[in-house]
């Protein structure tokens, strides 16, 4: 595969001098040996909780009735977002559809994937989700309670998705065995460490997903989330332990369901080699598109979303 070189702002190499070969060649760390029990116990006391959602009728668009839409989460926390039912078709699918962290002022409307509700959750603290209690500022959000793996709010983002999931099936329950995940680098992140403990979920469209490799990750220079953990490592002198259970490529290795990844060669915000970390150890069926870059505007841009976006539709499609 030919290496496109781009110009860039940024004071660190954002391929940071990974050929495809060397990415596909990175292996995930060691697993804790509580990693698995500890996400277990987790989902079982997530999904014990009722979602007690509120739904109110927003209109309609691009051939879906819209909703506002609330549900409770864990820890007390008020999930907003958006739900799209297709007019005139029966639901057989849902998909619940993970943000950046840039957060979402909108649903998406383009999938255009026949007989398929999706759900647009904004995760915790972030964008209609947000709350006094956490920072909605991605450098401070992605520290809040990291020295505490059982509060960090990853974890709880990781309910938030979970719980996202046990709503779409009280609404649609003839969609059981037929719920599927997308996520796009936040989003991407969460939803590899989420699918490993949830069989409801039957397959997952991962796109640049961050949280992959976190030993590696803090050595690699970044403008993301990345970033403000290394700063935090640097300023505090020790890694906290929390971070070994939060390891994307680590829970991929756990994870039985079909994936489609789209990772970067390049991408300042999310490290190339832990998107590719997480692809390399995921443990089901796995397909892989290689973008030229991520979280960059580059000159393939609008052909490479077309492509891919027509692979997504097929792989949720099938």
């Amino acid at each position: 595969m030919a290496i496109v070189n781009f110009d860039h702002p940024f004071h660190f190499d954002p391929r940071y001098g990974y050929s495809i070969e060397q990415l596909l060649a990175v292996l995930p760390p060691q697993a804790p040996e509580d990693f698995s029990a500890f996400w277990q116990q987790r989902y079982r006391r997530a999904i014990s909780l009722k979602t007690d959602f509120q739904r109110f009728a927003a209109g309609s668009q691009a051939g879906y009735s819209v909703y506002d839409i609330h549900y409770r989460s864990t820890d007390g926390f008020t999930i907003g977002g958006w739900l799209l039912e297709p007019e005139g078709q029966t639901v057989r699918q849902c998909l619940v559809v993970g943000h950046g962290y840039g957060g979402r002022d909108q649903p998406d409307y383009h999938f255009d994937i026949p007989e398929t509700a999706y759900l647009f959750p904004c995760f915790r603290g972030l964008s209609r989700s947000r709350c006094a209690r956490v920072s909605d500022q991605p450098y401070m959000h992605v520290l809040h309670d990291i020295d505490f793996p059982e509060r960090y709010i990853i974890g709880g983002c990781v309910d938030d998705l979970w719980l996202g999931v046990s709503l779409m099936l009280e609404l649609y329950p003839d969609a059981a065995g037929r719920i599927a995940y997308m996520g796009t680098s936040f989003g991407g992140g969460i939803g590899a460490l989420a699918i490993p403990w949830d069989e409801r979920i039957g397959r997952a469209h991962l796109n640049v997903p961050t949280f992959g490799c976190q030993a590696l990750r803090l050595t690699l220079p970044t403008i993301g989330s990345g970033g403000a953990v290394a700063d935090y490592v640097r300023q505090r002198g020790h890694v906290p332990m929390t971070l070994t259970y939060y390891d994307a490529a680590i829970a991929a290795t756990f994870a039985m369901q079909p994936v489609h990844v789209a990772a970067a060669l390049f991408d300042p915000m999310v490290a190339p080699p832990g998107q590719f970390g997480i692809y390399n150890a995921w443990g089901g069926a796995k397909q892989l598109f290689v973008l030229d870059a991520g979280h960059f505007d580059y000159p393939r841009q609008a052909l490479q979303e077309h492509q891919l976006l027509t692979q997504i539709r097929a792989f949720f499609q099938d």
